[in-house]
Parts: structure tokens; sequence; C-alpha cells
């Protein structure tokens, strides 16, 4: 039986500025989503929120970018968006940039990462488990380091020299400032891994779009690398990305994957998308309410059984006290970056402000530059 997952999220609206969205957005989209299952347009789904950003996480038949999978979930995000206006909530329906998408949701705002394959329980996936990643207040080249280093550093896998991975993954890369369409390059780790290192460290430019077993050919992980600045013509908010990772066999398991997040890595986000902050692992539904807009991602663990459908509960990777000393070393790097203010490293590069409000001050002040006459110069 071909299964397909869909994670797609959005932000459409939140309370007391950039923090969550509120129970009666949830409540709704769970509904809508208990609703679609009855009519047998999804086997499963899950709803949760990270930040201010609503993720529906579905299984179904329909197959990638199916038109009434993507018009379901935009439709969901739609009926939220005017519960955040009637109750005058913050950036209400701010990541839905089109009036009317034309059935793919790619391109038109929300974040989407989707997976088809073969679901039989048996073979070389005698188990079909996997994870979902949702960012906040972050870029979306946010989780290139972790997976380059889960999927091709065998110091974080070890499981990269047992028989069944040792032959590597394919990474195709994505170069997120192409509008035109998807600009991909698929790049072969070990053979390639500084070249794929060479791209990868631009997160704002390209991102991993996703991971190929070449052992078994079968996809592990799908990312939503886009630019909402460059959908949209504008700073919108930054671009919030989600991954579906499946893990364990043949692919890294769950204690690989994560370990590179112990890092707390520095990514472009936090408030108005403007700075460089590292990335805090937190658990599933946490709102954005501390110093700053700390760039935040939850890690939720679930499993399918023989028909698509999830299993009873789901793990909440980050949930777990090991990873509150991580949250630590994240607050204090964050204190000490922002103590910079808006200094060098501390903010994006000019370019990267290219649609935001920063810009157009330096623009006008530039205008004001004049050619030095004096004989001196």
């Amino acid at each position: 039986m071909r299964i397909t997952l869909s994670v797609i999220k959005a932000d459409v609206g939140s309370i007391g500025g950039h923090t969550k969205p509120s129970e009666r957005m949830l409540a709704c989209a769970r509904s809508e989503v208990a609703e679609a299952q009855e009519r047998d347009l999804l086997i499963d789904g899950f709803v949760a929120h990270t930040g201010d950003d609503i993720a529906l996480i579905m299984s179904h038949r329909r197959g990638k970018g199916h038109p009434e999978i993507h018009r379901f979930a935009w439709n969901t995000f739609m009926k939220a968006t005017q519960i955040a206006r009637e109750d005058g909530l913050y950036g209400a329906g701010q990541d839905l940039l089109v009036d009317a998408p034309s059935g793919n949701l790619r391109g038109a705002g929300p974040a989407v990462a989707e997976i088809e394959f073969d679901h039989t329980l048996a073979g070389h996936r005698p188990a079909e488990s996997f994870m979902v990643l949702a960012a906040d207040k972050c870029g979306p080249g946010a989780y290139n380091l972790p997976l380059y280093l889960a999927f091709a550093d065998p110091m974080y896998c070890a499981g990269l020299m047992l028989p069944q991975m040792i032959k590597g993954f394919r990474f195709r890369i994505i170069d997120m400032d192409n509008t035109k369409g998807d600009s991909i390059l698929e790049l072969d780790a070990p053979e390639d891994a500084y070249h794929i290192a060479a791209l990868l460290r631009d997160n704002e430019r390209f991102g991993i779009d996703a991971i190929i077993s070449r052992t078994h050919g079968e996809q592990a992980v799908a990312v939503s690398a886009q630019r909402l600045h460059a959908i949209a013509g504008k700073y919108t908010g930054k671009d919030d990305p989600v991954a579906l990772v499946r893990n364990q066999g043949i692919f890294p398991a769950p204690e690989e994957l994560l370990s590179p997040f112990a890092k707390a890595h520095y990514v472009g986000g936090d408030a108005r998308g403007s700075h460089v902050m590292p990335l805090m692992p937190v658990p599933l539904n946490t709102a954005v309410t501390g110093m700053y807009c700390l760039p935040i991602v939850s890690c939720t663990g679930f499993s399918l059984d023989r028909a698509g459908r999830f299993s009873s509960g789901y793990t909440d990777f980050f949930g777990n006290p090991a990873w509150d000393e991580v949250r630590r070393r994240a607050q204090q790097k964050a204190i000490e970056m922002r103590s910079q203010g808006w200094s060098g490293a501390a903010m994006l590069p000019y370019a990267e402000l290219e649609y935001s409000g920063f810009r157009e001050t330096v623009g006008k002040l530039v205008e004001r530059f004049k050619m030095r006459k004096d004989a001196a110069a």
C-alpha cells in the first residue's frame, strides 16, 4: 500500500503578539482533521503548535501535492484565521500569501513537507517510525547542519558504518534564491561531503529539500525549504520550516538524528526575523514567551500501523529533562549574542534584510551620501 505523510504548518494568528495560537483555533483545526478522517480524506491526523505556528500532521493515500489534501489544509487555516480575526489576535492569516492557491500549497505561504512510500511493514521496513521537526522564528536552512551531521558524519551517527547505511545518502539541495522554480542539485555523501557542506553553510540560500538512502532508494527526509520573502516580494515573517524524518533500521536512529541539536547552533531569525540566534529544542506546544524571539524547534515521534494510522500515543523528544541543559546553553548563547545588539554578526547581513524596513531605512540614508571633493580625497 502506498502511504503519504504530509506536514503542513502555518502562522495564522496568535495571542499577545507572536506567541501561540488560541485554544479556539487549535480546537477548530482538530475538529476539521477529525471530520476529514470520517470522510476518508485522511487515514489519520494530529494537530499541534510550535510557537505561533499550527501544524497539521497527516497520513493518507492521495500522494504528494494532492489538491484535495492541500485544499483541506488551506481551508482549515482559513477557518482558524477567521477565529483569530474575530478575537483580535496578532498576525491573522500571516502565512496565507495568496488569495486562491492553485491546489499545491508549496509557494502559497504554509510550510509543506511530504514523503510517499510503499507501506508493507516487511522487508527492510518491518516497522515504520518517523519524526516531525517543526521550527519557529527561524529561516528555511535551520536544519542544514543537524541533518548533515546525522546523515553524513559518523561522529554523530555511528549507524553510518553499518552495512544498511555504509553506502551513504543522497542529498537533494535546493537553491532558494531561484524564484522561477525548484532549482535542484543532487550530491552524494560521503563522496561529495565537502561540496555538500560548501552549499549548506549558507542557510539563507541553500537548503536540504530531501535525503534519500543510496542502498535502498528510500526517501528518509523531506524539508519545507522555501523563502517566504521570495514568494511575497516583501518581508512576511521568517520561514519557520518543517521536516519529516523517517528513522531506525535503514535510517539513523532518533538519538543519532537528535544529538546534533545539542549544539543549539546559530540560525537566522529571532525578533523581526533579522538576528542571528541559537536554535533551542523545546517541548511540543511551547509558546514563544522568553527573552527576545529565540528560535525554537520541537520534535514529535510517531509509529504507523498496517493501515497507516498513527500509534495511540506520540513521543515528545525534546520534552525530556535531558534537554534542559541544552536549553540553558541556548539561552546563555542568546544573551551573549543579543548583548551585541545591532552590531556585526549579531544581525543578518544587509542582503538578508532586503525585504524589510531595515533596507528601506538604509536605502534612504545611502541616497544622501555625496562624493568628497576636497584635495585630500
